[in-house]
């Protein structure tokens, strides 16, 4: 079989397709295409590589031919599998969790249209492959696919089998320990938003869809080839995956994946970037996007599935209570604060110490007045990884000397103090948030320019030019562009260049909308990037994904263990450090094949601190709580939101009362004061 070939599965008729601007000519111009023939014979051969072999596949020592001939002489279980439904075992304890709390309010209502803004125009409406992962992408991935099972977001007790989870499109799981494997019973009322029957063909095609080459995104093909060893059809509606290791959390593993519709990808193929940039592919969740609803540059809207087959099950009733999500494109915060200020957008994110205090103080007569309400939640889950992103593979940064100079010519206790007005705190590790995980000892270097000099001095560079920026014999400046993809954040970047400088190191600043931002820095084309990834609330931090070699460069080391001098950065991974350390891959290999908790803890610890003498990560900060603000009519529980929430419009929890905006509205109008709102939940804060 070819790990570099992949075809498209067609289970159903073809799906109807949404297309965007240029999307419907571009989708009348691509030729029509059925690759059913070829993924299924995909599935009759696809095996399982263990990971030692699918290791060395990657890194280049092991070629392809090879992996035929020994595929070919049966050296590999198959991955695809198909059983009887007698042959699921007897003595497997189903679980549903519906005996745990429901989530929202009963007191929620249905209806209107709630408007909010987004600082770019999604490229795609793909969920995968290029220039996916936008600031777009929750609203029509993340917070709006069900998945199998989800985490509870308010019980967070860790039981013999990991989380405790609620029912979404599965019905019923099992999990077993002893064979690694986890069983699952998809609902049979479960649909895709155009109305298909979700079934296990659909998990088939995950697999296929994940696997493949074409989608061009090589953490899903790492993940899934890597993460499971095999899935096995009972019937229509029973599947069990299994895992190469029985890691605390490996109910995780597979209650928290969403299918992939496979009647809708009946042409994916090698064009599948440009065949499905403007498709929007069917949803297990609640809204969908239509055609109509999408005008490029302005505004995208997204429409709740009136016949959600969801919408009245326990752990979903409550939620997603809008009918409409209007998005406008404002690429400029401050005039998106102006527009909420108008009443035009419902809500916005104030925990930036400028909004909060200045821009929209308590004082503030919409505060006063009771239209618009304030308030403070006290969240508990591992922490965004906001930082200073080094790429080693670009020149002068590839030196630990300068890198470490860098660390301690950033100022973040004086971000912290003046930007945060000293609300926020100083991130440790790149694992901050996960209890027992998060290694303890270690403490972020400080600024110094001391220090800051010596580092730099050992680089080579102990001169400094007629601006006082240091130079090295060549003549070459310490300078660094330093970019991010958040306007707000300009003032942040302007106290580090100015504090740098009195160190001997420039930043030239550059900041850039969301999306262009991310896809520069994912293709590995920055200097140094302030960015952080919003991290999942899972039991342990991950390191493969961010440190690994092979998410490096294309072919990081020769045969005989020594860095690739022809080594090229390899775009579209989240190491975006070009962090290629052997040491740290076998640290992370034995993490990732670990099933005690302990040897993982103490891994994590190992790996943290070689990360931490790497320097490549200069750690920022840590905010543990988010500040809202929202006009009267949004409505919110008693309790405002759960406990691992990371925004307040995460979970979607509120809902618009119309009568209360007509209040609002008439009030305003008649110069009417109502109670003011400022609130403060600290439920879940740490004491």
């Amino acid at each position: 079989m070819k790990f570099r070939d992949a075809g498209a599965l067609a289970l159903a008729a073809l799906a109807t397709t949404l297309a965007a601007c240029g999307g419907k000519e571009a989708d009348k111009a691509a030729p029509a295409a059925d690759n059913s023939a070829e993924v299924q014979q995909y599935y009759r051969d696809k095996v399982k590589l263990p990971t030692e072999v699918w290791e060395k596949f990657e890194s280049g020592q092991i070629s392809q031919e090879e992996i035929d001939r020994r595929t070919a002489a049966g050296e590999f279980p198959k991955f695809f599998r198909v059983a009887r439904p007698e042959e699921l075992p007897a003595d497997l304890a189903w679980e549903d969790g519906m005996d745990l709390p429901d989530i929202g309010s009963p007191e929620a209502k249905k209806g209107g249209t709630f408007s909010y803004f987004i600082d770019d125009f999604p490229r795609t409406l793909r969920t995968s492959g290029p220039d996916s992962n936008g600031s777009f992408r929750p609203y029509i991935l993340d917070d709006n696919a069900m998945r199998f099972a989800q985490r509870h977001p308010n019980d967070t007790s860790i039981g013999p089998n990991g989380f405790r989870y609620f029912p979404g499109i599965a019905k019923q799981w099992a999990i077993d320990q002893a064979g690694a494997q986890v069983f699952v019973r998809i609902d049979p009322a479960a649909r895709w938003s155009d109305g298909e029957p979700i079934t296990v063909d659909d998990v088939f095609f995950m697999f296929y869809f994940f696997q493949s080459p074409h989608l061009r995104d090589p953490w899903y093909n790492n993940w899934y080839n890597r993460s499971y060893t095999h899935v096995t059809r009972y019937d229509d509606l029973t599947f069990a995956i299994g895992l190469p290791e029985r890691k605390p959390d490996m109910a995780a593993r597979v209650l928290e994946l969403e299918p992939i519709p496979a009647h809708f990808f009946r042409e994916f193929g090698e064009d599948y970037p440009e065949r499905y940039q403007w498709r929007f592919r069917p949803t297990s969740g609640p809204y969908t996007v239509r055609d109509e609803d999408i005008k490029k540059g302005v505004s995208i809207t997204l429409t709740r599935v009136p016949d959600w087959w969801a919408r009245d099950r326990k752990y979903w009733r409550y939620r997603y209570n809008f009918d409409r999500i209007r998005l406008t494109v404002i690429r400029d915060t401050a005039k998106a604060f102006e527009s909420f200020r108008k009443g035009e957008l419902d809500w916005f994110a104030v925990t930036e110490p400028t909004y909060w205090y200045e821009k929209l103080p308590d004082t503030d007569p919409l505060v006063q007045g009771g239209y618009v309400a304030k308030t403070v939640f006290y969240n508990q889950l591992p922490r965004p990884t906001w930082g200073l992103w080094m790429n080693s593979s670009r020149p002068l940064l590839d030196n630990r000397d300068v890198r470490v100079g860098i660390q301690h010519a950033t100022d973040w206790d004086r971000v912290i103090k003046e930007y945060y007005r000293g609300d926020y705190q100083r991130m440790r590790t790149t694992a901050d948030g996960y209890g027992e995980f998060t290694e303890p000892t270690i403490v972020a270097r400080g600024y110094s320019v001391e220090k800051a000099l010596d580092s730099f001095a050992k680089a080579g560079f102990s001169k400094r030019g007629p601006d006082g920026i240091l130079v090295n014999d060549k003549g070459e400046r310490l300078s660094f562009t330093l970019s991010t993809g958040y306007d707000y954040l300009r003032d942040v970047l302007t106290i580090m260049r100015e504090q740098a400088a009195r160190a001997g190191l420039e930043f030239r600043l550059e900041v850039l909308d969301n999306t262009a931002a991310w896809k520069r820095t994912r293709e590995k084309k920055h200097d140094i990037e302030l960015v952080a990834f919003s991290v999942s609330p899972e039991m342990y931090p991950r390191y493969w994904e961010t440190y690994h070699s092979v998410n490096a460069y294309d072919r990081p080391f020769l045969d005989d263990g020594t860095p690739n001098p022809e080594r090229k950065p390899k775009p579209n991974t989240n190491n975006l450090q070009s962090i290629a350390i052997p040491a740290l891959d076998r640290l992370i290999e034995r993490y990732q094949a670990s099933e005690d908790k302990e040897e993982m803890r103490r891994l994590a610890y190992e790996m943290e601190k070689i990360v931490y003498e790497d320097a490549s990560f200069s750690p920022g900060f840590v905010y543990p709580f988010y500040r809202t603000a929202y006009w009267r009519w949004l409505r919110w529980p008693e309790d405002f939101n759960v406990k691992i929430s990371r925004r307040s419009e995460e979970w979607y929890l509120s809902w618009i009362d119309e009568d209360v905006k007509k209040e609002v509205q008439e009030a305003r109008k008649a110069g009417k004061s109502l109670p003011p709102i400022i609130k403060v939940y600290e439920q879940y804060r740490d004491r």
